[in-house]
């Protein structure tokens, strides 16, 4: 359905750190910078990508947004969240745990938010 997600992000160093550490959890290899100075993750289904807002003013996070991204197991949705943790993201929501998922079943899900203030989370089902 996406052929790719691009956030903004205030401190590209620090997000691309922060990227880096969760997605290695994943699985997925480091991102790219590009001579624009935007980060790339580059994967066989989508792209996800950091940016600068190119208006010049601060990224800020949507209220009410999430971007999920695919574990493995609970196990993976772990040791994702405590590399957010690690690497300058914040723990949101309830803990990493089951949550019922009324019609499509119990979901293992640890949510962050990353070092902008995005809203993000680890899910397996």
């Amino acid at each position: 359905m996406f052929s790719h997600i691009m956030i903004g992000a205030n401190d590209m160093q620090q997000s691309k750190r922060f990227y880096d550490a969760v997605f290695a959890e994943l699985g997925y290899s480091a991102g790219t910078m590009d001579e624009k100075g935007r980060c790339f993750y580059i994967t066989p289904t989508g792209v996800f990508a950091l940016t600068k807002p190119i208006d010049g003013k601060d990224a800020t996070h949507g209220n009410g947004s999430t971007i999920g991204f695919a574990a493995a197991s609970p196990q993976q949705a772990d040791a994702w969240h405590q590399a957010g943790l690690t690497n300058g993201g914040s723990a949101c929501e309830e803990p990493p745990g089951i949550r019922a998922g009324g019609s499509i079943g119990d979901l293992y899900i640890a949510y962050l938010r990353d070092p902008s203030g995005n809203k993000i989370c680890a899910l397996h089902r």
